[in-house]
């Protein structure tokens, strides 16, 4: 490579962010903004088109008629991880891994009114699994205070968990997050906004086996979450590239019930619930109860999050504890993690810190897992399209005093 190319590299890079970092407005928003239009006309010009598309969201077709609605979208991450262990050796190496961490695509819409809508969400990184499908579900708005949903999606548990993947401060979610989330279910869900956002709540039955996973026994599962937003509605999004002019503040608390049959030393009825896999809390302390029983699981969630002129903050505090009902035996966990970030440049170059501890058996010594992170994003065009690295300090007792150490890079683009 020649001397003229390497020094076009910089100026195209710096022409990228500028491009991807322009949010570009219609005639009809600088219209609107300058006060030439109304709202009513603002909302004329704009109706649905046959043929649209919106960054982030996707293509979308709508009929004449505005009764039916398809967008089509997807989501891509690709990223590096390096893992340098303290104690390495020829058995256990440091690992250097290249993935394309999720590939996601979705079809989204209305049908009949727009208070029918749907989604229908796969990731094809997992292709091949159980696990390829992430959403399939109708919801039906009957008023913005009671909405009803049927079909697979998350259960309502934990602020991080319900934060898309695609809208994190860091590379991805905290090690607590991922130990308490109960994951994807096939259920029903009531739920909607109070006062136009100022409240919302969420209920819901689960089949309680986990994502695309039918159970044969009559145990269920519920989930419940309620958040308080004295501002105003805050969405499930990390960072504020916003630039929130007036503070938002958001207050939750969630609750998750369900009842696990184990079938073997180290086997659930499913292994498909996040919270049961060997990655959860449940999963690191089956040893606890019989070989073969039920086991009832209930975990308890708070959390608050906060925006404010490009700084943000948000933690969580969870809780769990498993009974198995012919052993007796009991299996006490809890977590938190906490984070914040502030954007250096408004709306493009942010920086974060975040601390996550982790017992996931509060009756026995030296297991404690904590990580402490360090994470530095450039958004060309929010999180539409990101480049973001993160470095994590883990200390897990199990293992020994060992600290080791995780570097990781990742590019994303929503369309």
């Amino acid at each position: 490579m020649n001397r003229k190319k390497i020094a076009a590299v910089p100026a195209v890079l710096a022409a990228l962010a500028v491009c991807g970092s322009a949010e570009a407005k219609t005639l009809e928003d600088i219209l609107k903004e300058k006060g030439v239009i109304t709202e009513a006309d603002y909302k004329e010009v704009t109706k649905s088109k046959p043929f649209d598309y919106k960054l982030g969201n996707g293509f979308t077709l709508t009929s004449p008629d505005e009764k039916f609605q398809l967008t089509l979208g997807g989501r891509l991450q690709t990223r590096y991880t390096f893992t340098d262990l303290e104690e390495n050796s020829a058995t256990k190496p440091d690992t250097s891994k290249w993935e394309a961490r999720r590939v996601k695509f979705w079809l989204k819409g209305h049908a009949y009114t727009k208070d029918l809508t749907y989604l229908y969400q796969v990731d094809f990184a997992q292709s091949g699994s159980s696990k390829m499908l992430d959403y399939a579900y109708l919801n039906y708005r009957f008023i913005d205070e009671v909405q009803l949903l049927a079909g697979q999606a998350k259960v309502p548990f934990g602020r991080q968990w319900l934060n898309v993947s695609g809208y994190q401060q860091f590379v991805d979610r905290s090690t607590a997050s991922d130990m308490f989330q109960p994951g994807y279910d096939v259920g029903a869900k009531l739920g909607g906004d109070i006062m136009k956002g100022l409240a919302t709540y969420e209920f819901g039955v689960y089949g309680g086996a986990g994502k695309s996973t039918v159970r044969s026994s009559n145990d269920n599962a519920i989930a419940a979450r309620a958040t308080i937003n004295p501002f105003g509605k805050m969405a499930y999004s990390e960072s504020d590239l916003d630039n929130s002019p007036k503070p938002l503040l958001s207050v939750g608390a969630n609750y998750y019930r369900n009842t696990l049959n184990k079938t073997g030393a180290t086997t659930l009825e499913s292994n498909n619930i996040t919270l049961a896999g060997t990655s959860g809390w449940l999963g690191k302390g089956l040893s606890t109860f019989a070989t073969t029983e039920k086991i009832d699981v209930n975990t308890w969630g708070v959390d608050a999050a906060f925006k404010w002129l490009g700084a943000s903050a948000q933690a969580e505090y969870l809780v769990g504890q498993a009974d198995g009902q012919s052993s007796s035996n009991t299996l006490r966990a809890h977590g938190f993690y906490a984070q914040a970030g502030y954007c250096i440049i408004p709306k493009t170059l942010e920086v974060a810190f975040r601390y996550s501890y982790v017992d996931p058996n509060r009756d026995k010594a030296n297991d404690l897992i904590t990580d402490t992170q360090g994470a530095v994003s450039y958004y060309f065009s929010k999180h539409n399209l990101k480049l973001q690295a993160d470095v994590t300090n883990t200390h897990d007792q199990s293992k020994g005093k060992t600290d080791d150490k995780q570097y990781r890079l990742q590019a994303q683009i929503i369309f």
